[in-house]
């Protein structure tokens, strides 16, 4: 197949190379693709029918970050999502490497050492999660189930250490009792029970909140259903509800960290909490929205 540079398709269709790298960009011309930064598109492509601005819809987050991420588009706010809810994610569960160490994995698929020794399941957990973000952006819409949840686990856990241990149960529900900050979760017995009582609870919802989302949040990690990884876990659900139901996500930072542990300590007796810290979060995510001048529900 023959294909054309920007510039060359742009003079054929009589229209600016910026609008034609933007079409590129949003997977409106089938088959074009890059090459570094260069797109190449077929010599016999279709197109694009021009739409109304005045009565285009505008384009939601979870859109933009499929397109972003079909078309390897850097510096965006998928980019910006994957490096930041991964790298603050993680840190939350105690891994050591930096902002700066989890952006240059993601961008460059190469770890840089500069003298430190570096934990492999850090790095291992952060490619991950990554991918993990992938799941959530292609399945958003869908709705959640135990499947899902348990191939969420199992690709963030793949990999690890702890997934060579015996009694480590990757991409299923644990085999041992377990606590979250000094508290009793679940029994391994009553996991499945519960989880499908949670979801019948949640899927059965006409119309979800913000509250809802953080509920959902709260009484699964009160399940606590995995041996290790429940708040990665949790917190990837909640952003993928997030982006289903039309609310902006939001990411949990070191600075927000106290605040969500006792937003949860909190939720049954008083739930301002936990929503004011995760309302904080949104607050900061509404920002890089606004910058990257992607609409949103006020």
């Amino acid at each position: 197949m023959n294909y054309l540079s920007v510039s060359q398709i742009a003079k054929k269709w009589n229209m600016s190379e910026r609008s034609i790298r933007n079409y590129c960009a949003k997977g409106k011309i089938d088959g074009a693709f890059l090459t570094g930064k260069t797109w190449n598109i077929p010599k016999d492509a279709k197109k694009p029918n021009r739409i109304n601005k005045k009565i285009l819809k505008p384009e939601t987050l979870l859109n933009i970050l499929r397109a972003e991420k079909k078309n390897k588009i850097a510096g965006g706010i998928y980019h910006k999502v994957q490096i930041n809810l991964t790298f603050n994610s993680n840190h939350i569960e105690g891994s050591k490497l930096t902002l700066e160490q989890t952006r240059y994995i993601f961008e460059t698929n190469t770890i840089g050492i500069n003298n430190k020794s570096l934990n492999v399941d850090d790095i291992v957990e952060t490619v991950n999660h990554f991918k993990c973000i992938d799941m959530i952006i292609e399945s958003a819409k869908k709705t959640i189930s135990e499947k899902f949840i348990k191939e969420l686990h199992k690709t963030l856990k793949n990999g690890t250490s702890v997934s060579r241990l015996d009694w480590f149960k990757v991409g299923d529900y644990k085999k041992f009792p377990n606590e979250v900050g000094g508290k009793e979760t679940a029994k391994p017995e009553t996991v499945s029970k519960k989880m499908k009582e949670l979801l019948n609870w949640y899927n059965s919802l006409s119309l979800v909140s913000f509250d809802d989302i953080l509920n959902f949040h709260y009484k699964f990690e009160i399940i606590h259903p995995f041996q290790d990884g429940n708040g990665r876990i949790g917190r990837l659900i909640m952003f993928k509800e997030c982006l289903k139901n039309d609310i902006v996500p939001f990411i949990i930072d070191d600075n927000l960290k106290l605040f969500y542990y006792r937003g949860l300590n909190e939720w049954k007796n008083e739930r301002g909490y936990l929503r004011d810290t995760c309302l904080t979060g949104q607050d900061k995510f509404k920002k890089w929205l606004d910058y990257f001048k992607i609409s949103y529900k006020k």
